[in-house]
């Protein structure tokens, strides 16, 4: 007999605008026609999420919960499901934006946004993936909807024609081993871009070349000496900088080095991680990522397991916001008792 579908959950909320956590008791919510219900058994965290709570840019009503990345089980079935069933190991991105916030014990998503998780992962490696790619993925690959609001627009290399389609095209990787860069990195291998540069900590760079990177230059020289660098590596027109640190100094840098004529004549975008307003790449992005993880063109973030349960995820963003965390995500149990 298979257990009861509990109604009350724990969470990590947001009390009051810039209050600290505390975890309180929620419902549990109910799948709707097309979603799937799941316990949550590992959660990853961003720099986002310090940012929201701390910035506070969009929100106005409290409480209320955050988190972006999870990888569960399947535990109930919305109307109309037939691609998951229960008991599925399943991963996917979440947010308060589309009420599917991360930072507690159940979750839902929509089953075109999810996937189940590749053989040769663990559901850490899982929770390390969503938001990754995603925005990895939407920056390089969508298409710009105004004049800064989308990505490059390059052919992805699933589609007809665009596997290595830029072949000996050099690209620049800024902060290529944070949790963006180094899918953008494995990303831009697939398309053929070659060199691929990427700016790094240099302790990181075995593991950035062992990704795709052709050249990792240190992350902390001036934008001058970063400049040179580059121009040593290659004269070709570079036509695709992608910016997953904004480091002011390498960031205006970059930008002089980008060609003329290249993304848009020189336009600069921005993209996140949210699905809805890219939803036909984010549905075909989703459909093929666990083949991309059980090939090995795409690689998961090394993880660091954060102990406490929901009850650590604070003492896990302050470290993001420090920058202590290096090459790696950090990843949560939330049914962990403290």
């Amino acid at each position: 007999m298979s257990n009861p579908i509990p109604t009350k959950q724990k969470a990590l909320v947001i009390p009051a605008k810039h209050a600290p956590f505390v975890i309180a008791e929620v419902d549990v919510p109910k799948p709707g026609p097309g979603e799937i219900l799941v316990r949550e058994e590992a959660i990853g965290l961003n720099p986002a999420d310090w940012m929201v709570h701390d910035l506070d840019p969009f929100q106005s009503n409290y409480p209320f919960i955050i988190g972006m990345e999870t990888a569960g089980t399947v535990i109930q079935l919305g109307e109309g499901v037939t691609s998951f069933a229960v008991g599925d190991k399943v991963f996917f991105a979440g947010s308060v934006f589309n009420g599917h916030p991360s930072f507690r014990q159940y979750n839902l998503t929509a089953v075109e946004f999810c996937a189940k998780v590749p053989s040769n992962l663990t559901l850490d490696q899982a929770a390390s993936i969503p938001i990754a790619v995603e925005t990895a993925g939407l920056g390089l690959f969508s298409r710009p909807v105004n004049d800064a609001d989308g990505g490059a627009g390059l052919t992805p290399p699933w589609e007809e024609g665009g596997r290595g389609k830029y072949a000996d095209q050099p690209i620049l990787i800024l902060g290529g081993s944070t949790a963006i860069g180094q899918p953008a990195i494995q990303f831009s291998k697939m398309c053929g871009f070659s060199p691929i540069i990427t700016t790094a900590s240099l302790r990181n760079a075995e593991l950035l070349k062992s990704s795709g990177a052709t050249h990792v230059i240190d992350r902390n020289l001036s934008g001058a000496d970063f400049a040179a660098a580059v121009k040593a590596i290659t004269r070709d027109p570079i036509r695709i900088v992608y910016d997953a640190t904004s480091n002011a100094d390498i960031q205006l840098a970059a930008y002089d080095l980008l060609s003329s004529g290249g993304t848009a004549d020189k336009t600069v975008t921005f993209v996140v991680g949210f699905k809805e307003q890219f939803r036909e790449l984010g549905i075909s992005m989703w459909k093929h990522m666990p083949a991309w993880f059980e090939s090995g063109d795409l690689k998961p973030n090394n993880i660091e397991v954060v102990p406490g349960g929901l009850g650590g995820i604070p003492s896990g963003l302050e470290r993001l916001k420090n920058g202590e965390v290096s090459a790696r995500k950090l990843i949560v149990h939330p049914n962990e008792v403290a």
